[in-house]
């Protein structure tokens, strides 16, 4: 069995090969959307996955895991966008890199801390209800965003992001998506 981190550097490289692709295909045109239109960009990708998982099939041809990708990409764009102090339209590649790999060697550290102090509790747990997680942190994200971004005990927009992240990457993991991919 592979290690987590040797699974974890997989599908967010695997992430990162196909963000830059589109970067080449689009540009940096995800820049002129604000955090609440990233959040329900990702919210669709999440509930699309919740229904397939409860109807058991699909009619759209692309499958589940391009679904978990997405988010994990659309997260990144998150973060980018609450990271940037100044949000000018076009990236070029070489910042664009830095930028994604600040991110998601924060949410790396994140996942890695957690799991000395879960033990890797997620390995035990069903995909279905890490959708389920997804989706209750990004009704959490949606409420502090229609709150402007005030919380009285809350993490925040940032830590609820770095979550999905992190659970979106257990969900390939657990589903060995990349070996179909």
């Amino acid at each position: 069995m592979k290690s987590t981190e040797s699974e974890y550097q997989e599908i967010i490289q695997y992430c990162q090969d196909l963000f830059a692709k589109k970067n080449k295909d689009y540009g940096t045109s995800w820049r002129i959307l604000r955090i609440p239109s990233l959040t329900d960009q990702i919210f669709i990708k999440a509930q699309r996955i919740r229904t397939i998982q409860e109807k058991g099939i699909q009619k759209v041809d692309e499958d589940v895991s391009s679904e978990f990708i997405g988010i994990i990409n659309y997260c990144v764009m998150s973060l980018i966008q609450i990271a940037s102090i100044e949000h000018k339209q076009e990236i070029n590649d070489s910042e664009l890199t830095t930028l994604y790999n600040e991110q998601v060697n924060e949410v790396k550290e994140l996942l890695f801390n957690k799991n000395h102090d879960y033990g890797e509790a997620w390995r035990d747990m069903r995909v279905s209800s890490m959708t389920d997680i997804i989706l209750m942190k990004l009704l959490r994200i949606k409420q502090i965003e229609d709150n402007q971004g005030l919380t009285l005990v809350s993490e925040g927009v940032k830590a609820g992001y770095q979550d999905i992240i992190n659970y979106s990457v257990f969900c390939l993991i657990k589903s060995n998506a990349l070996q179909t991919n």
